[in-house]
């Protein structure tokens, strides 16, 4: 039983922060890169953000380069987006997930297990 659960979304303005967490259990979380996505309604699921199994590398889509920060807590088995400097746009479901095969990759194809998400809404 593999399980991601997300926390942390909500409501914010515009140019405001939002700290997800991304906790994991049923796995060794350890041999996993995560990695963060989300969607917008009508819109089709886009790569947020990924990070290597300890860590040591990131990866970010261009648009939120700078803003947000992808981090790891291998002792808690958990993932974090912090989001700053929040936009309209980037207003989604966020949701993680993780992968043991090929390490941190910005394809959502490569990645075996998702957790359900969590809503992020920017207000102008």
């Amino acid at each position: 039983q593999v399980q991601l659960v997300e926390s942390g979304g909500g409501l914010v303005q515009a140019g405001g922060s939002l700290r997800l967490s991304c906790a994991a259990s049923g796995l060794t979380f350890s041999s996993y890169a995560m990695a963060w996505f989300r969607q917008a309604p009508g819109k089709e699921r886009e790569f947020v953000a990924a990070v290597t199994r300890s860590g040591g590398f990131t990866y970010y889509a261009y648009s939120v380069k700078g803003r947000f920060t992808i981090s790891r807590d291998n002792a808690k088995n958990t993932v974090y987006l912090q989001m700053n400097s929040l936009k309209p746009e980037d207003t989604a479901v966020y949701a993680c997930a993780a992968d043991k095969f090929e390490g941190a990759s910005t394809n959502e194809n490569v990645y075996e297990h998702w957790g359900k998400g969590t809503q992020v809404t920017v207000s102008s």
